[in-house]
């Protein structure tokens, strides 16, 4: 999806979800639908599919048309509606809302070129088309796991498994976030990616098949099931990672020690890094990054004398970063170093977990370097920790129950 179609999707980030109000409904006992928001302020679609593809009226019903295998119609606004366009020009509608499904087994509708389990909506919004991929919940799982762990060994299919439990627990405790916007989840970072059935891989089918059902409960309610890529050595606190984010008795920090100065997520390309900044650099991005977490006051970014960390927390990462200037300080705490000291300017810095080693010149800071360990936010499920984990041959549960301690697997459906 392109920047300007996502433009006008209300800005969230799926590690502040703690901080919003939002009853999902309750437990299934078979497998349920997810509405997965693709695309909202679009002005044109194109449907079609490699077989006959079925359209609807949402208000009604009533079949709309039929696209014969390999055409492709367009879907435009038009007023408070929305139109189909043939290929001869001819129109359809108006209509507030369609559906379009494949007519036949195995086939599948393709949105913008892309192919789609399940049904496709399209609906008339405030700001252009919205587009929504209405689909079973197990094949939304498997087009979500295979992105996030890519393809792996035999002996890492435990990770695989633990995944796909974490993102169907994931997507099952957030469904109805997005309600008001008219889906469920969305298909980016805010909360899992989703590629539709491109994304899918044999390996992903197979966790999915092996685990259908399962989730990570906590006294019998879903968890809030955070994920990341490298804890570097151990997991945080969610109160300590996010913004309002309330403690949880199963989210906190967890050692990924595995013995002799080792730990099971030593594996991944993150595990270690460096950044390094020059004043010049530092000045640029911290002018960018500042004024939404504090303000700068009308002078603007004043000379940069020190950057020091004067806070750590109880899992070992930074608990507030101090920027000094020549009158005052600015002090930025973990929920967001990691956006505001950025190695580049669409880029957060990999972790919260670093030292930092100044060098001054004239009273101002000419080169900053970061030392640091694993990759994202640290709470919860450790990615490469569990690939590690399954190749010392720890098994699905005993690898989600260690990262959610005090967690039980559950099986739904």
């Amino acid at each position: 999806m392109t920047p300007a179609r996502r433009a006008a999707w209300a800005l969230a980030v799926t590690v502040t979800a703690g901080a919003c109000v939002h009853h999902p409904p309750p437990l299934p006992g078979s497998e349920p639908e997810l509405r997965v928001g693709l695309a909202d302020g679009l002005s044109r679609i194109t449907l079609g599919g490699d077989a006959r593809i079925l359209v609807t009226d949402d208000a009604d019903g009533k079949a709309v048309a039929s696209i014969p295998a390999g055409a492709r119609w367009g879907v435009v606004p038009e007023g408070s509606g929305l139109v189909l366009i043939r290929p001869d020009g001819g129109r359809t509608g108006p209509h507030t809302g369609i559906s379009a499904v494949s007519a036949t087994a195995d086939h599948f509708v393709a949105a913008d070129g892309k192919r789609y389990r399940g049904r496709i909506n399209v609906i008339r919004s405030p700001t252009g088309l919205l587009l929504v991929n209405r689909v079973p919940l197990e094949s939304y799982v498997a087009a979500v796991v295979g992105p996030e762990l890519g393809p792996r060994k035999e002996n890492e299919l435990q990770a695989l498994d633990a995944q796909a439990i974490v993102s169907r627990t994931f997507a099952l405790k957030n469904r109805g976030r997005w309600e008001a916007q008219g889906f469920d989840v969305t298909d980016d970072t805010r909360d899992q990616v989703y590629g539709g059935v491109a994304a899918e891989t044999q390996q992903a089918w197979g966790a999915v098949r092996r685990t259908a059902g399962r989730v990570v409960t906590y006294h019998g309610e879903l968890i809030d099931a955070f994920f990341h890529s490298t804890c570097g050595f151990q997991t945080a606190d969610a109160a300590e990672a996010f913004h309002n984010g309330a403690a949880r008795p199963y989210l906190r920090p967890v050692s990924d020690a595995s013995g002799g100065g080792h730990y099971y997520c030593d594996i991944s390309p993150r595990f270690r890094w460096k950044e390094e900044w020059d004043g010049a650099t530092l000045r640029t991005i911290l002018a960018r990054s500042l004024p939404p977490v504090v303000p700068l006051g009308g002078d603007g970014l004043q000379r940069i004398v020190n950057v020091e960390v004067t806070r750590t927390t109880a899992s070992g990462r930074v608990g507030e970063l101090r920027i000094v200037f020549p009158h005052g300080d600015a002090r930025i705490s973990e929920p967001d170093v990691r956006s505001v000291l950025r190695p580049a300017p669409d880029r957060f810095l990999a972790s919260a977990a670093f030292q930092l080693f100044v060098t001054t010149d004239h009273g101002e800071v000419t080169h900053l370097v970061a030392t640091g360990a694993g990759s994202g936010h640290g709470v919860g499920f450790c990615q490469w920790g569990a690939i590690g984990r399954a190749r010392a041959g720890q098994g699905y549960q005993e690898i989600i129950t260690t990262y959610f301690p005090g967690t039980e697997i559950a099986k739904l459906y």
